[in-house]
Parts: C-alpha cells; structure tokens; sequence
C-alpha cells in the first residue's frame, strides 16, 4: 500500500489544494492535525480513499492528497481510520 507523498506535488495539485483550504476556510488547527497524522507515514489505498478529521475530511487517490471537504459533504472511497 502506498504513503502519502509529502514532496514533489504536481505545483497544479498544491495550488488546488491551497485553493480549496482558503475556499472552504480550514482552520490552522486542522491543517496541524492534518500534517501530524501524514508525518506518521499512514498507509493509503491505491484507488480512492478520505480521512475524516472533526472539520475536515481530507480526500485522496494513492500517495496524492487530491481535495478538502467540509464534514457535510460526501467522500468517496476508502475510509482511512
């Protein structure tokens, strides 16, 4: 099973990503949670996967970290615990 890639993101990815965390306003907090958990080198499926955090649900597809959601919206996927 892969691990989350933490270098070398495709520079469109991040700036999605960064859009998307202003756009659906995460909090520092969250994005904190969010790196203390990718620093513990969690496995990930190879397709689809999301982690629910308490204000955040963080949605993937293999190594890549794909987009943000709010807590109401849906994942699709794999949930990662």
């Amino acid at each position: 099973m892969p691990k989350i890639r933490r270098e070398k993101l495709p520079r469109p990815l991040f700036r999605h990503l960064v859009d998307r965390a202003r756009e659906r306003e995460i909090s520092t907090e969250q994005l904190e949670l969010l790196f203390e958990w990718i620093e513990t080198e969690p496995e990930v499926p190879t397709g689809k996967w999301f982690k629910r955090f308490s204000e955040v649900t963080v949605c993937g597809h293999a190594e890549l970290i794909k987009t943000f959601l709010r807590p109401n919206q849906a994942a699709l996927g794999e949930e990662v615990i």
